[in-house]
């Protein structure tokens, strides 16, 4: 993608009144435009890092079985009011229509799959099942704040499993907590496996996916013997019950939950199946979520340096960014261009590449792509050229590598089959 071509646009001041740094340097980098208190669009850098971070989702449920369906946005009253959440649910959208029918926005699910899972199971042959969606979701929340870490509309995974007894129910939830392990070191992050209250969803407790960072909302106790945390919200004690010794407290930033949901929506809509005796019984069920903006705003958050973001590979909109730095001679700058537009072209042909092709000065090129954060830069410069080399500088680290121009698709190579992220 040719950098003069591409959709952004980059800000040297921060937003007004947004704390979190990772708001700012997402805003400031073009990735996230502001629309109102707690309601983001989603630039074409943005959704991209969106994207991979939805295929990393995807890969690692698919691989415990869950399968991806859509449902609705939009959900009858009647639904809600069976649940009896119509009027508890504190940050529930509420609307009429023209024919005077009311409706939620929804901000979870159990209100729509509850009654489509009533269609599809009847027999303990139907059980397990996990399906998962990636959709919008609504919340009216008082105070939307921390950029796009808590917002009134959001992108959301969310996952429903259902099991004949809640023995089969914790075996998958804890396969569910292990993907989620791996989904959150996969794309950059440093998973807090925390224990927390089960809140509107159950009157048990859940487990959170908490990552470290000051602007978290959140926080957490950890014990340094035996790394157990839990949510303040669940004990007031910041001592580990098991060591009896003082727990560490966190700030940190929720990514992700699982909850194990009992039977409590299954009584509500009736969602029962027949045992293999012909006996009817409740299906236990399970429910499982991830904040994509969120995971994205802590990857920025806890990824960056006084420069901008330092994406990881993994979820990079672009892994590699090539600058060609043109020196205000006319015969260096022809030559810098063709060998650019040649590097670009032979690239382009085995990975994505954001070429910075811009008549701009060397300053701000390299203070933008240092600002938008992508893992690889190479830059075409006339010191290099005269060399025939071309400068190698991963953003995470200091040091700049010259390899000669009949090097650098093989480097490149390397580079992407490399496991580091």
């Amino acid at each position: 993608m040719r950098q003069s071509e591409f959709l952004y646009k980059t800000y040297k001041e921060n937003l007004q009144e947004e704390t979190a740094k990772s708001a700012n340097l997402l805003f400031r980098a073009g990735f996230i435009e502001k629309v109102g208190a707690g309601i983001y669009n989603f630039l074409p850098l943005g959704f991209r890092v969106l994207e991979n971070i939805k295929t990393i989702i995807r890969q690692e449920l698919n691989k415990i079985g869950a399968q991806e369906f859509l449902l609705t946005a939009l959900h009858p009253k009647e639904n809600w009011v069976k649940s009896g959440r119509w009027e508890s649910f504190d940050v529930l959208f509420r609307l009429k229509s023209q024919l005077e029918k009311e409706y939620a926005l929804g901000p979870t699910h159990e209100e729509i799959i509850f009654p489509l899972m009533k269609k599809i199971i009847q027999s303990y042959r139907d059980l397990p099942r996990a399906v998962y969606q990636i959709q919008t979701k609504f919340r009216d929340e008082l105070r939307a704040k921390s950029g796009i870490l808590r917002t009134r509309e959001f992108l959301m995974k969310d996952l429903y499993s259902f099991h004949r007894d809640n023995d089969d129910l914790e075996a998958y939830k804890n396969k569910v907590d292990q993907a989620y392990l791996r989904i959150f070191k996969q794309v950059g992050l440093e998973p807090i496996k925390t224990k927390a209250s089960g809140g509107t969803f159950t009157s048990g407790f859940s487990t959170e996916f908490q990552v470290a960072a000051e602007a978290g909302e959140d926080l957490i106790y950890r014990c340094p013997v035996c790394r157990e945390a839990w949510n303040e919200e669940v004990s007031q004690s910041n001592r580990c019950p098991r060591c009896q010794v003082e727990a560490e407290t966190i700030n940190a930033i929720e990514v992700g939950n699982t909850f194990n949901l009992g039977v409590k929506f299954s009584e509500i809509f009736n969602l029962v199946y027949n045992d293999n005796v012909g006996q009817t019984e409740l299906v236990w069920a399970g429910c499982y979520g991830i904040g994509l903006p969120r995971v994205l705003g802590a990857i920025a958050e806890t990824n960056n340096d006084d420069k901008g973001i330092i994406w990881p590979k993994s979820v990079a909109p672009f892994p590699i960014h090539l600058l060609v730095l043109y020196s205000n001679q006319t015969k260096i700058d022809q030559k810098l261009k063709l060998v650019a537009e040649k590097l670009y072209q032979t690239l382009s042909l085995e990975v994505e590449i954001l070429y910075d092709d811009r008549l701009t000065s060397s300053a701000e090129k390299l203070a933008e792509a240092d600002l938008i954060g992508l893992p690889l830069r190479l830059v075409l410069s006339q010191k290099s050229l005269e060399k025939n080399q071309v400068e190698f500088k991963e953003r995470k680290k200091q040091k700049i590598i010259l390899k000669p121009w009949r090097e650098v698709k093989t480097e490149v190579r390397r580079w992407l089959n490399s496991s580091n992220n």
